[in-house]
């Protein structure tokens, strides 16, 4: 993170992760734990965690043991709630001409339903995408990079896409699979396994525990 103060919100472009910073848990984590048949999905995340497999190995393994339709999932996911923090935040970035953009290794399916449900529109969403084939879940990566060995979704990549090269680019995330695009930030707001990296490597970041804390924040900037 550069020393950057900023004057108003227009000079920047916003990216939020989706799972555990604009919802309340870690969603895909639960989907995966409630509708497995096994408990294989555990020892594929502890490889993550450590290193030892990428994301995209670790998702479709997980994948490979989740039994559930188009409608059960439907169904789940309609009992989901996002912080509520984000409505505010929303309307604030909405209000300076900004289209904040979300950048996941979820699912575009899952995280479009859970917008909505909410009555959140206008999200530019990049994700890994999913198709239903008698009761199974079945992945694909489209933003995946071939060189990178860790990642499903090359979040850096939509981070520094050429329409915001001119603007100061703020990222808003808890995980490890936030650790790359933060790292090529101007500000980064962490929480959790992101926010332990940052600590452990010297970097600067604001800590926040919801995404009130970042609506505060980003009330100073507003004309």
């Amino acid at each position: 993170m550069h020393n950057i103060r900023l004057s108003h919100l227009s000079e920047c472009m916003v990216f939020f992760d989706f799972d555990n910073t604009i919802t309340l848990f870690d969603l895909l984590d639960d989907i995966i734990e409630h509708f497995s048949v096994g408990t294989e999905w555990i020892k594929l995340e502890n490889l993550w965690k450590t290193g030892k497999i990428s994301s995209r190995e670790c998702l479709e393994g997980q994948l490979r043991s989740v039994r559930v339709t188009k409608k059960a999932l439907l169904q789940y996911l309609s009992r989901i709630r996002i912080d509520p923090h984000f409505y505010r935040l929303f309307a604030m970035l909405k209000r300076e001409g900004m289209k904040p953009v979300i950048l996941s290794d979820s699912f575009g399916f899952i995280i479009e339903a859970i917008l909505k449900n909410n009555g959140i529109k206008d999200v530019k969403v990049y994700a890994n995408t999913l198709k239903f084939h008698n009761g199974r879940l079945i992945p694909s990566f489209p933003y995946k990079h071939k060189r990178c060995l860790r990642c499903a979704h090359c979040k850096k990549k939509n981070l520094q896409r050429k329409d915001v090269r001119d603007k100061v680019i703020i990222y808003i995330g808890d995980g490890l699979s936030d650790i790359c695009p933060a790292e090529h930030a101007d500000i980064v707001f962490a929480k959790g396994e992101l926010l332990n990296h940052f600590r452990k490597t010297k970097r600067l970041c604001l800590a926040y525990n919801s995404l009130g804390d970042i609506t505060n924040y980003f009330r100073g900037l507003e004309k």
